[in-house]
């Protein structure tokens, strides 16, 4: 057991040395917004905001609940983040959110003026950072969102993935 400790151990550093140890405490906290979205049927997305080292927003999938569109968890968190700073320019924010942003959320990361992008999971059908679309950093537009992907990338995954399992049994 011990052996087996200390090897999870080393995986652990491993990954906290690719990403820093605060995108795993944030990345983590987007995890456990997405475990809400899950709680309530919607699909496991979640989000957080970071100004200055400290988390000033938080949101979960909310589409279904709200029977809002646009309700998802980067939507949620720009909007609760907008409304504690009183300014809808979010400069020197980041966002980390558990799964790759679609074309609306990455448009309004963009307008929202956000520093940086952090996902887990790439989204091979709907990614607009780098999978399917490059609306984050298009420079065509202007202003662009530096991002990184692969944060706690199995663990991202594998919430959605075991989500839509379910549905389908």
């Amino acid at each position: 057991m011990a052996k087996q400790s200390g090897l999870t151990k080393k995986i652990d550093c491993r990954v906290a040395c690719v990403h820093g140890d605060n995108d795993i405490q944030f990345m983590t906290m987007a995890l456990k917004e997405a475990a809400k979205a899950e709680k309530i049927g919607e699909v496991p997305v979640g989000a957080v905001i970071v100004k200055d080292g400290k988390i000033i927003a938080k949101g979960f999938n909310r589409c279904i609940t709200d029977s809002d569109p646009t309700a998802h968890a980067e939507i949620i968190a720009l909007r609760k983040a907008a409304k504690k700073l009183s300014n809808y320019r979010l400069n020197g924010c980041n966002i980390y959110v558990t799964i790759e942003p679609c074309p609306m959320c990455a448009g309004a990361l963009v307008n929202a003026r956000i520093s940086k992008i952090y996902f887990g999971a790439a989204d091979k059908k709907a990614g607009a950072c780098k999978s399917v679309l490059k609306v984050a950093g298009n420079k065509k537009l202007n202003h662009r969102v530096a991002f990184k992907g692969g944060v706690l990338k199995e663990e991202c995954a594998k919430i959605i993935q075991q989500f839509f399992k379910n549905k389908r049994n």
